[in-house]
């Protein structure tokens, strides 16, 4: 049987020793500390499950003791003792972190109770965040489909290296899932507890990127009121991921060589330097080599972020996947929209198969959710996906004939919104909420389309 590990922390030696000896003889492993410098020293170098920890020290206070515990070493239980009872010392105890409170002189049954209701409950902790990170494992890889080899390959890339603290590198055209495989290896990782950032660097200009990531203090540019936290210090802990890093500007790529080689940074606007723990993946479309080549990507930087690199084919390259990535999109639809479409007929399987994709899997969601929405029968048939991609005429699609260029482009919404309307059976709000539109939005939209009407109210 396993010792549980202890340290008991008191300036009184006889006390002290006493008890340090009656808690061997209980089964633990006890280690004796007379004041706050010294068991410090000690925690530096052992690892402890719990403290018991007088108030008064000689050389200073067990609350002080209990801070330090709490922000460093989170793992360990801390037991308050004192002999001057206090009802709000106590209270301030339990509020710091302290797993108890007891007033000298001690009862043993006491102690042992105390004791054995902290290893409890730390037991209970560390079985509820395993398990949670085995739950995160094995659901980690569920919403990425694919029997593909190249997608095999990926999936035994990013188990390998989840838990690695490298640099990673996600390359692929856009729509192929970067963000996505992101989000699995930050899961599957011992980060999965901690903050995932994500930032889009080509949506921002180059002051606003340098701001997002770094922060900025008050006064640093016109608008900058105040003082703002980046998303280095957000992600603090955890996990990182800056998309399209392939339009950073040559400062900016500068700055981010500095936090990737030290994990160090000052706001926009500071003097202080900020060092976090952070696990930094990047993704880009473009071709990070030629750019070196062609002198707008620095290779230095380039060789710091290309520790790893997983590489996502194209979905045109995965044509066995699209029936199953088609069927996942459409599972999750039908939950949302509530419409009772199964699946997808031969013809319009043969039809996605056949098609060259690309924007990759993201023109697939969007093609199955438009299918979805406007076919009228359980399958999803050939003549509900659209004309780029069976190569006929869109279905939906007005002819133009008579028609202006507004109402012709006004027909295809007009009736996405009437067959939510219908499925959520004109509730609103519901409607609102699949749609992915405020309510002001959708009745504006509904009158501008002549929704309104009393021939598409229900008798």
């Amino acid at each position: 049987m396993v010792q549980e590990t202890m340290l008991l922390v008191d300036d009184d030696q006889q006390l002290l020793e006493s008890m340090a000896d009656w808690l061997r003889d209980q089964g633990y492993d006890v280690d004796t500390s007379r004041g706050y410098a010294d068991a410090l020293e000690k925690l530096r170098q052992k690892s402890y499950k719990m403290l018991l920890v007088d108030v008064r020290l000689q050389d200073g206070d067990g609350f002080d003791l209990l801070e330090q515990v709490v922000r460093n070493y989170p793992e360990s239980h801390v037991v308050m003792m004192t002999g001057y009872g206090d009802a709000d010392a106590a209270v301030e105890a339990l509020r710091a972190g302290a797993s108890d409170y007891l007033t000298k002189p001690l009862i043993d049954n006491e102690l042992l109770l105390s004791i054995e209701r902290a290893f409890n409950q730390q037991q209970v902790v560390e079985e509820n965040t395993q398990l949670r990170k085995e739950l995160d494992k094995h659901h980690a890889m569920d919403n990425i489909v694919g029997q593909n080899p190249q997608m095999l390959r990926v999936f035994d890339m990013v188990e390998s290296v989840a838990d690695t603290k490298a640099t990673m590198l996600i390359t692929g055209e856009s729509g192929t899932g970067k963000s996505m495989i992101a989000r699995t290896i930050h899961r599957q990782s011992s980060r999965s507890g901690k903050p995932f950032i994500e930032v889009a660097c080509g949506a921002l200009p180059e002051n606003l990127l340098e701001s997002e990531l770094f922060g900025h203090v008050a006064g640093a540019f016109t608008g900058a009121v105040g003082n703002k936290v980046g998303k280095f210090m957000q992600a603090n802990g955890g996990t990182i991921f800056l998309d399209e890093i392939g339009t950073a500007s040559p400062a900016m790529q500068v700055k981010l060589l500095r936090v990737l080689q030290e994990l160090e940074f000052e706001q926009v606007g500071g003097d202080k330097t900020f060092k976090v723990d952070v696990r930094i993946i990047l993704a880009t479309n473009e071709n990070l080599a030629k750019a070196v080549a062609g002198g707008r990507f620095r290779q230095d930087l380039y060789y710091r972020v290309n520790v790893i690199n997983i590489e996502l084919p194209p979905l045109r390259e995965r044509h066995s996947d699209i029936p199953l990535l088609a069927q996942s999109f459409l599972d999750e639809l039908r939950e949302d929209t509530n419409r009772p479409v199964l699946g997808f007929s031969d013809e319009a399987l043969t039809a996605l198969e056949k098609h060259s994709w690309p924007g990759n899997i993201r023109e697939l969601q969007n093609v199955v959710e438009r299918s979805v929405l406007l076919g009228k029968s359980e399958m999803i048939g050939v003549t509900d996906l659209p004309g780029d991609v069976t190569g006929g005429p869109t279905i939906g699609m007005p002819r133009l004939d008579n028609m202006t260029l507004k109402e012709a482009m006004e027909e295809p919404e007009r009736r996405i919104i009437l067959n939510v309307l219908e499925s959520k059976n004109w509730n609103r709000n519901a409607a609102a909420n699949t749609l992915g539109v405020n309510r002001t939005t959708l009745y504006k939209k509904m009158k501008k389309l002549g929704l309104e009407d009393e021939k598409y109210a229900k008798p």
